[in-house]
């Protein structure tokens, strides 16, 4: 078998096994918020700004919670004049 051929086999496997996984974890994540996460006690755990000064992403650690939840925060200058339109968050748990 030819080195390509190889790696497309690997390749298709792979492919297979993610989409294997994504389904045996079908569960609907919890929305979070940055207000949420301080309102609730979560304490800011580390901070990352993005390279090209965007974004940045907030590591969140609780006290009574065996995880973290990461949050990124990205400004988007392409949406609405309104300022509370153009940051997007996206937050999720980090296990």
């Amino acid at each position: 078998m030819s080195a390509i051929g190889r790696g497309v086999r690997l390749g298709a496997l792979a492919v297979v096994a993610l989409t294997a996984a994504g389904q045996v974890d079908a569960q609907a994540p919890t929305q979070y918020s940055i207000a949420q996460l301080l309102g609730d006690g979560w304490e800011i755990a580390g901070f990352a700004p993005s390279l090209a000064m965007v974004g940045s992403v907030i590591l969140f650690k609780h006290k009574d919670r065996n995880f973290f939840v990461q949050c990124t925060a990205v400004y988007d200058a392409t949406r609405s004049h309104l300022a509370a339109e153009r940051v997007v968050t996206n937050c999720y748990e980090i296990r």
